[in-house]
């Protein structure tokens, strides 16, 4: 009875010795469909179809609870759809009026939005625990992303109307940033985010190529600033968040810190590159053909919030860096470790299909946008390019 139990027990450890590496297979698919800048992958289409069900097909209980979980989830959720929305236009062309009309409503409903309840619609309950220190309160974080939907509309295709509110965007934003202590806005009262300036920073070199304006030492000033001064000096990775005055208040943060090399991507490339490389040393892994992404460096730990989400111990992985890290990798033409993302997304995520739609039930609406994002991004950015030069 024993010898056999210790039989049993030998083939199990043989079986699973064996399977586990092979465990990915079922779960890795090629991925190169979308690094091509033509032409929609079916996961793009099946996720844009969720989420233009979900935004566009009127009220639904799950926007109401995702705002009340978080008014930056209800925005994001918007912004991120919006971006993608562009860069599918660019992808394919023919289609262009229908992803047009679709972003066009996303645009008008988010300013309608903000306009009958103001900035603070979209921020978390805290901005209440005191005053913003510039005057009048805004908040970069929104602005920068409104603009920079604004902005891909136009360079998908021009208008008179996007022009002026982008104009409007592009004066507050210069104002702002230009005449902070370290070339940052607000996102909270005496709380500037990497994460906002850069996506702003992004939102005027786009709109530069559009009407030949040029803000690009307002974008030097601030990549000097941060690498003189809100950079972590033991991973030499941005800090995600600082005060008004340029004191850290919170150290490198995957879910933070993918997103800005993303937007840094065509403010300055070789600083993003930067980095990206840098960020993939201390952030990014995988273990048998599963990538992973985790929220802290080991040397420079922080603590969980909404924006990270869940962590798991040891590893310190987090959704919210998994997730984003796909649109750094992404944005720099890393494959294989999009592809190691993606695979572990298929096996831990619970990917969910219904009449050709896709969503994964361990997110949310706005994970799932930005999932959409990190598939569809890459025309917009390389239309940039290809104008500035």
């Amino acid at each position: 009875m024993l010898r056999q139990a210790l039989r049993t027990a030998v083939a199990l450890l043989v079986a699973t010795l064996v399977w586990l590496p092979s465990l990915h297979l079922f779960f890795a698919r090629n991925q190169h469909d979308a690094f091509v800048d033509r032409g929609i992958a079916p996961r793009t289409s099946e996720l844009a179809a969720r989420q233009i069900q979900t935004l566009l097909g009127g009220p639904t209980s799950e926007l109401g609870a995702q705002h009340q979980a978080s008014g930056e989830w209800d925005f994001m959720g918007r912004t991120y759809v919006a971006w993608s929305l562009a860069n599918m236009a660019l992808r394919d062309p023919q289609a262009k009026a229908s992803y047009l009309e679709k972003m066009d409503k996303i645009i008008s409903e988010t300013l309608a939005v903000e306009k009958d309840n103001g900035f603070q619609y979209f921020l978390l309950p805290y901005w209440r625990a005191r005053p913003f220190v510039a005057n009048p309160p805004r908040s970069i974080f929104v602005d920068g992303e409104i603009a920079l939907m604004l902005a891909l509309r136009r360079l998908v295709d021009d208008n008179p109307e996007d022009k002026r509110a982008l104009e409007e965007r592009v004066s507050v934003i210069t104002e702002r940033m230009s005449s902070g202590p370290v070339a940052s806005a607000e996102s909270y009262p005496d709380e500037c985010w990497t994460f906002c300036n850069a996506v702003a920073l992004a939102a005027l070199t786009v709109s530069d190529v559009l009407d030949g304006t040029d803000h690009s030492p307002l974008a030097r000033r601030w990549i000097e600033t941060a690498k003189a001064k809100l950079t972590d000096a033991k991973t030499g990775l941005l800090v995600s968040r600082y005060a008004y005055d340029g004191t850290v208040m919170e150290g490198p943060e995957g879910s933070t810190l993918w997103m800005v090399i993303h937007a840094l991507a065509v403010v300055d490339p070789a600083f993003a590159r930067d980095q990206y490389e840098k960020a993939k040393s201390e952030l990014a892994g995988s273990i048998l053909g599963f990538g992973y992404a985790a929220e802290w460096p080991a040397e420079a730990k922080g603590h969980a919030d909404i924006d990270s989400g869940p962590v798991i111990p040891l590893l310190d992985v987090s959704a919210g860096s998994s997730g984003l890290a796909l649109v750094a990798a992404k944005t720099f033409d890393d494959e294989p470790y999009f592809t190691k993302l993606v695979t572990t997304l298929d096996f831990a995520a619970f990917p969910i299909r219904e009449r050709g739609t896709l969503r994964y039930a361990a997110g949310n609406q706005v994970g799932d946008a930005v999932l959409l994002y990190a598939m569809a991004l890459g025309p917009a950015w390389h239309e940039v390019e290809r104008r500035k030069r």
